[in-house]
């Protein structure tokens, strides 16, 4: 591992890497840069655009060094996000996860689950400082130089973002900005370098947005309608009210997102239940997904969607929403239609394990004819929302209470696209960042335009304030993006514990993962700095965060 991070900081990550082009015919047709050298790799804006495009295949790419499963956001929005957080269970592998799922590895420097997210996000920001540092001398109009550089500047501030969520303190715990924050590699230098604070590490991510917006409009182009996994101003703006709203800069963070989310409508219900694997008009920012670029059985949808191979064939289940969350949302919202909660089985008993198994929460694994009856209903309930065109969800797999019909794929075994920025996520940014500014009338208008304007649940009215109005937009956050990589470090910035109850006590968690994870516990819910970083760099101050 020392010799991955070495050869991380001495040259831009583009060597071990192979550039693709912007059409998905082709993605793939190009030469590892390790034949040319960065500069030839960046000599023209032509070349940087494919290079831009090498940095979104790394989002998808498997590192074998760490194993399987380690392949970019797959990878952080299972381990780092769904797995530790309250309402997302996994029940049928629960027990051998469950260090994740309780934060136990935080401290764990010599294990690859606290150096993965350090070493991804920094090849990230490796391969777009090795853009940022050739591209004024490439061979090309002034426009496009301004375009690619907007774009690694973005995917920089991206995973910078990113980084504080994992490996930084609370703002609130920070004492406004002077704790531990980032190593800021902001261009080719590999020798040591110490941690800025966290607010030095946020006024850079600001610097490296602002900078991006500014040649975004200078430059006066936009990706490709499709290339849904390239930045453009939106994405800029996206990442700036996630950087904001996390750095509780309310004012930056709502006026930001309502920047991210133009041109990008709230999607309809049809294409809320179309399952998540193709872009809609809401999606700001994803990863690519083809046939042509299968990823086998390290994908997220082989493991995560509900027509997946380990969902449809091989009984693991797609992932469950908690119990008490999904309870809590009105029958009649296109969202809960996605999840088999109790609601769309009146008649049966969910507490007695005569129709369900009690243990993993297996629906029609129970005794005798009502667990036979249950598990035919949950099953012509699947059929009934299954997507046009795609196979069926679980198939002959168990179906789960609470279990998803969210996410799906449209080749075997795992082959979707998959969202990471939406302009839901930009109208619930509002609304939170309203709340905290006072602004309740428009807190509760942004939650109705998200659910009743939408359509998602045309008879969603809100008029709660204070408390009762802050644990709606949570409720409805937790909702919306279920599944998508937001909600360990949700709780994280609301400085709210996990709490996990089993099906004794109300809720639907096995029982290795049905604990309280204590807010104010776990190294304040941040992973150390790996070991293998603080070997290799010898000025990091290890005294304290």
């Amino acid at each position: 591992m020392k010799k991955i991070l070495n050869k991380l900081f001495t040259g831009s990550l583009l060597a071990c890497m192979v550039l693709v082009s912007s059409c998905a015919g082709d993605y793939l047709d190009t030469a590892p840069t390790d034949s040319t050298g960065a500069s030839d790799a960046v000599g023209t804006t032509a070349n940087a655009m494919k290079a831009l495009n090498g940095i979104a295949k790394i989002m998808t790419t498997q590192q074998y060094y760490f194993g399987q499963g380690f392949a970019g956001e797959n990878n952080i929005m299972a381990h780092y996000e769904n797995y530790p957080s309250e309402n997302y269970l996994y029940n049928m592998y629960a027990s051998g996860w469950s260090p994740i799922h309780n934060q136990e590895f935080h401290t764990r420097t010599n294990s690859i689950y606290d150096a993965y997210a350090w070493y991804y996000y920094y090849t990230i920001i490796g391969n777009a400082n090795t853009i940022l540092t050739n591209i004024d001398n490439a061979e090309g109009l002034q426009t496009e130089k301004d375009f690619v550089k907007a774009s690694a500047l973005t995917f920089r501030a991206y995973a910078f973002e990113k980084l504080v969520h994992y490996y930084c303190w609370r703002w609130q715990d920070s004492n406004n900005g002077a704790s531990q924050g980032l190593v800021l590699r902001i261009d080719e230098s590999t020798g040591g370098q110490g941690y800025a604070t966290l607010a030095e590490t946020y006024a850079q991510i600001y610097k490296d947005l602002d900078e991006a917006i500014a040649l975004y409009n200078q430059s006066g182009m936009d990706r490709d309608a499709a290339q849904v996994w390239m930045p453009n101003v939106n994405v800029a703006h996206a990442v700036y009210a996630r950087a904001a709203i996390t750095k509780q800069d309310y004012t930056k963070a709502l006026s930001e997102a309502k920047l991210a989310r133009q041109n990008y409508p709230l999607m309809s219900n049809a294409e809320y239940q179309s399952g998540f694997c193709n872009p809609t008009s809401e999606w700001i920012f994803g990863c690519f997904g083809g046939s042509q670029e299968n990823n086998w059985y390290w994908s997220y949808g082989t493991q995560f969607a509900c027509n997946g191979y380990y969902a449809s064939a091989n009984n693991t289940g797609a992932g469950a929403i908690g119990r008490e969350l999904i309870n809590r949302i009105p029958d009649n919202d296109a969202r809960k239609a996605l999840f088999l909660t109790e609601d769309k089985f009146p008649g049966y008993d969910f507490n007695d394990g005569s129709a369900m198994d009690l243990t993993y929460g297996i629906l029609g694994l129970g005794k005798g004819e009502e667990a036979d009856l249950l598990w035919e209903d949950a099953a012509e309930y699947c059929q009934r929302m299954a997507v046009s065109g795609l196979a069926a969800p679980y198939q002959s797999g168990y179906m789960y209470l609470g279990g998803q019909l969210k996410f799906y794929v449209f080749d075997t075994p795992g082959v979707s696209y998959l969202p990471f920025i939406r302009s839901s996520e930009m109208v619930l940014i509002e609304a939170e960042a309203n709340y905290f500014l006072n602004n309740e009338p428009d807190a509760q208008a942004a939650l109705i335009e998200l659910n009743a304007t939408s359509g998602r649940n045309p008879e969603y009215t809100c008029t709660k304030i204070g408390e009762a109005l802050w644990n709606e937009i949570m409720d409805y956050r937790e909702l919306e993006l279920w599944g998508e990589g937001f909600a360990w470090s949700d709780y994280k910035r609301w400085n709210r514990s996990v709490v996990r109850k089993g099906f004794a006590d109300g809720g639907n968690a096995h029982i290795s993962i049905a604990k309280t994870i204590p807010a104010d516990g776990a190294n304040k819910w941040t992973w150390d700095v790996p070991l293998n970083e603080t070997d290799y760099n010898d000025e990091l101050n290890l005294a304290g965060k």
